[in-house]
């Protein structure tokens, strides 16, 4: 199985399932720092950074990301801070993109 972070999101439409709870708590655990939101439905991560300068670069980062992916989050950004969610909205829950993207953002702080 190759990792989550070389993969490439695939198209979902209206009718694509969401995953289980056991697949994504299986999902999970390759993404570090990340935890599914109590309704099971979305997967959440507060980074946490040195000022206003590296929070913005990581934003765009994070945007460059997403549209590649064209997998796109909500995310609410401060001065020293971003808070990142992905949802699928077509499956009305969890996907693997959701995990694709968030090892992808996950790889931007190696």
């Amino acid at each position: 199985m190759s990792e989550l972070k070389e993969k490439k999101c695939q198209v979902c439409e209206g009718g694509t399932p969401a995953l289980s709870t056991q697949e994504a708590q299986k999902l999970l655990e390759q993404v570090p720092g990340w935890h599914i939101r109590e309704d099971g439905k979305a997967l959440l991560r507060e980074f946490q950074f040195k000022g206003f300068y590296r929070t913005m670069a990581f934003v765009n980062a994070l945007a460059w990301i997403a549209n590649q992916e064209n997998h796109h989050p909500d995310f609410s950004v401060g001065y020293n801070y971003c808070h990142v969610l992905f949802t699928t909205h077509a499956a009305d829950g969890l996907t693997e993109n959701d995990f694709i993207c968030a090892a992808k953002v996950n790889a931007l702080l190696e």
